[in-house]
C-alpha cells in the first residue's frame, strides 16, 4: 500500500540521489563533532516537517509506524551492523 495514494512514491533514483545527499550532510555534521542524537533529532525533524508539506497526517504515521515496525523488528540494528 503506498503511503500516500495522492503522492506518487519516489523512484529508486531519487532515493538514491536524495540518501547520498543525506549522507553527506550527516558527514558534515559529524565533522563539526556535534553529537549523533543531535543529528539524528535534525534529520527525523526536517524529514517530518517536510512530509506534513506534503502528504497527509495519516501518511506520516503510516511512516512513523513502519520505522517503529522497523525498530521493533530488528530490522535496523541489522541493517546497522551489516553495512559496516
Amino acid at each position: 500500500m503506498p503511503i500516500d495514494p495522492n503522492t506518487p512514491d519516489p523512484t529508486p533514483t531519487e532515493l538514491s540521489h536524495a540518501g547520498a545527499v543525506v549522507d553527506k550532510a550527516i558527514e558534515y555534521m559529524a565533522g563539526q563533532n556535534l553529537p549523533p542524537l543531535a543529528v539524528a533529532s535534525a534529520l527525523l525533524g526536517g524529514a517530518v516537517t517536510l512530509l506534513a508539506r506534503h502528504v497527509s497526517d495519516a501518511a506520516i504515521m503510516r511512516v512513523l509506524g513502519n520505522a517503529i515496525e522497523g525498530v521493533r523488528s530488528g530490522d535496523v540494528r541489522r541493517t546497522v551492523h551489516d553495512g559496516e
